[in-house]
This record gives structure tokens, sequence and C-alpha cells, in this order.
């Protein structure tokens, strides 16, 4: 998976789990591309502080989903929906339930 991706959806699912200050900086480094430097003068902190706690947010958000498994849960019954949406297309009526009977089972 694009690492830009799956550090957006950690982020979704977990960063709740952050303190505000690591949401903040993690926000505006990872997802909204602010350099370090324009990140640590907002914030007022140094910028190897800025580039320690990115570290340290992705190594907490990346142990949530280890332990957790989340956004692996979500990418699955992603790809399910999508074969509905197929078979559906196709008319496999079978097919569509079995499917529909495993995202329920996931949920």
């Amino acid at each position: 998976m694009e690492e830009i991706l799956m550090q957006t959806l950690l982020f979704d699912f977990y960063g709740d789990l952050l303190t505000d200050k690591q949401r903040q900086v993690y926000q505006q480094v990872v997802l909204d591309d602010y350099s370090l430097s324009e990140t640590a003068q907002e914030l007022g902190i140094s910028r190897q502080g800025v580039h320690d706690m990115i570290g340290r947010c992705r190594k907490i958000l990346d142990e949530y989903e280890r332990t957790l498994h989340l956004v692996e849960r979500f990418m699955k019954i992603r790809e399910q929906v999508h074969q509905i949406q197929k078979l559906a297309r196709e008319h496999e009526i079978g097919e569509i339930e079995a499917i529909a009977g495993r995202i329920l089972d996931e949920l």
C-alpha cells in the first residue's frame, strides 16, 4: 500500500489516541505536507523536536495497528465490497450472498 495512504489511514483510525501536540505535529508534517521548519516555528519547538515527534507518532500508530488490526480489517472489507459491486453488475447472486456473509462475520 502506498506509504502516504497508509499513514493517512493510521491517523484516521488511531490519531485521536495521540496527544494534542503529537496529533498537531503529525497532521501538519505528514498529512498537510508542512516542512519540519515550518511546523517547528509555528509550534515553538525545535526542528529536531518535530522530527523526533514524527518518528514517535509513527511508531505509536504502527503499534496500535499491530495490536488492533483496524486498518487491515477496513481494507479487507473495502475489497469485499468492491467484489460485491462487481458481482452485482454480473448478477452472481450466490457469490454476493457469500461475500456479504463474510463481511457481516468481520463486523
